[in-house]
């Protein structure tokens, strides 16, 4: 039996671990905070993706297909909250439909199915919806990500799972191969270390002595959702078509299992890692993102779409004017703050965005430097792709 140690208690990182130990591995879970799921995995839609949006081929497109029925299967095993209710995709000027049938094509392509429908159609679903026409995805859902993460634990229970402990230092073990990771309460031993430190998995790459091929800048989205006596604008899930040449869906509504309705996310550089909102800053974490070339080469590239991603997040009317794209009754007034969350985005230095998983390995090592949306969907996947490059690390 061999020991794997995992940096990083989120979805991705329990998963991960989850699949070594079904592989007849031990593994030592080390998470710095005080609970499982903290950042990305605990503030993000809560949408089981279908993989329609993602390039034919890639990581991406491959594991949410797969994830999308993976996530599905074991949350209905463990009792974790799950529907499977469908969503609609709204081209809401004719300008639109060029890009909604490339999507279409797309999806296809990656096997997801999807229906075109008509704007009457779309309204059968969507009574107030605004639409010349649209696509249904019948195999996108809604699910409680954070349970997911509390049954990952509770199938680990038994196994080596540190709350409160960050790595504080790593080295290459001096006999017998391996990492040994330096913690508060003393060195963890083992045979390869897997990085799936979200926010931080640049930086646990460097401290492990591997050059990163990809710097984090973190980006918050943030949220609002309807009121109570609003919510009856929205039956499902209802999203804009995408800009391709953007990583972000754009914002959308989403009713939860709850039966709330959020709205959002938009997108603004966060001023810390860990960056909720705009009071949430960090001097070294905006300094490491001020240095990083990538960043400037970013800004010129999106200049006036980051400006309005920053007006929109202090402008409640210009948010309800997004979502009133979509759903024209949505006004200002219907709108109240929601949780907002963090996307780890993955950003090369000459300012091109990392657009699917990122993984990067090293003797013993396995580092994934990129898994943001739709990573909670594929984090199965994700965790068995890890988990075969830990096993050809040693071989």
């Amino acid at each position: 039996m061999r020991r794997v140690v995992v940096v990083g208690g989120g979805i991705v990182g329990l998963a991960t671990a989850r699949e070594l130990v079904r592989r007849g591995h031990a593994v030592t879970v080390l998470e710095k905070e005080a609970r499982w799921g903290a950042h990305q995995s605990g503030h993000n839609s809560n949408v089981v993706h279908a993989g329609l949006y993602y390039r034919p081929g890639s990581l991406k497109a491959r594991m949410s297909v797969a994830g999308n029925a993976s996530i599905v299967a074991f949350a209905r095993e463990h009792g974790v909250p799950v529907e499977v209710c469908g969503k609609l995709v709204v081209a809401t000027s004719r300008d639109e439909l060029p890009r909604l049938e490339a999507l279409a094509g797309r999806a296809e392509a990656n096997g997801v199915p999807v229906r075109r429908v008509t704007a009457e159609e779309a309204r059968e679903h969507e009574p107030e919806v605004a639409a010349v026409a649209a696509l249904r995805v019948e195999s996108t859902g809604i699910i409680d990500f954070p349970a997911v993460c509390r049954a990952l634990v509770a199938e680990l229970e038994g196994h080596d799972l540190r709350l409160g402990t960050p790595a504080l230092a790593i080295r290459r073990a001096l006999a017998g191969g391996g990492v040994e990771v330096a913690t508060p309460d003393g060195v963890v031993r083992a045979d390869a270390l897997v990085n799936c430190a979200g926010l931080h998995s640049d930086r646990v790459a460097r401290l492990a002595g591997v050059a990163p091929s990809a710097a984090i800048v973190p980006f918050r989205g943030e949220y609002y959702e309807l009121r109570p006596d609003r919510r009856h604008l929205v039956r499902g899930l209802v999203y804009p078509v995408p800009d391709p040449e953007l990583p972000f869906l754009g914002v959308h509504l989403t009713r939860m299992l709850d039966g709330s309705v959020h709205a959002g996310p938009n997108a603004v550089l966060a001023l810390r890692r860990e960056g909720y909102s705009w009071r949430d800053f960090s001097a070294a974490d905006v300094v490491d993102v001020a240095r990083f070339p990538g960043t400037w080469r970013l800004a010129r590239r999106f200049a006036r779409t980051g400006a309005e991603e920053v007006l929109r997040s202090f402008s409640r009317k210009r948010f309800a004017a997004s979502l009133a794209r979509l759903v024209p009754a949505v006004g200002p007034d219907d709108l109240v703050r929601a949780e907002a969350g963090v996307r780890a985005q993955a950003l090369r230095a000459d300012g091109s965005l990392v657009d699917d998983f990122l993984v990067d390995t090293a003797p013993r090592q396995v580092h994934v430097l990129n898994a943001p949306s739709p990573a909670a969907t594929s984090s199965l996947e994700i965790g068995r792709h890890v988990a075969g490059a830990v096993e050809r690390s040693w071989a």
